[in-house]
């Protein structure tokens, strides 16, 4: 075999495994998004899952995100929930966990959401050994967030 095509066999098959990266890389990571909401789809969420205040998010290829709001605020669901300055969290297909900087009310206390799971159409949020399982339906649209809750019976 001559020098010649030694060194065109070396740069085909280098070609090839360039081109299988790229493809590999294009067909198994999800593009980046401009807004988190449409984000939240393909990991099985609804849109709605995070207020309208996001200011920015960035997410590692572990799926480990930071969203940072632009201040924190109040959403009422069925129950009330607190959305920090800053929430945590890894997500992957049909689950989130780590979740830091998410409260719910539960009678007189605040208690934290630590994770929340996608399945068959509902969401089951976990606040530590309890949970609380929704339709789904309930987090379809971006809620507007609230700097302050409207009655006082909430307070935090």
């Amino acid at each position: 075999m001559s020098m010649a095509s030694t060194l065109s066999s070396t740069a085909s098959i280098s070609l090839l495994l360039l081109s299988l990266f790229l493809l590999f890389q294009t067909h198994l990571s999800l593009p980046p998004f401009d807004d988190f909401h449409d984000l939240l789809p393909p990991y099985g969420f609804p849109k709605g899952l995070i207020p309208s205040t996001v200011k920015f998010y960035s997410m590692s290829d572990s799926g480990e995100f930071d969203i940072h709001m632009h201040h924190s605020c109040y959403v009422q669901f069925n129950k009330l929930v607190f959305y920090d300055k800053k929430i945590r969290g890894r997500i992957e297909y049909g689950s989130v966990t780590n979740v830091t900087g998410i409260q719910t009310k539960k009678l007189f206390f605040w208690v934290p959401v630590t994770g929340i799971d996608s399945s068959l159409g509902f969401l089951r949020f976990h606040t530590g050994p309890i949970s609380a399982r929704l339709p789904a339906k309930q987090f379809e649209n971006v809620p507007i967030c609230r700097h302050k809750v409207l009655t006082h019976a909430f307070e935090r």
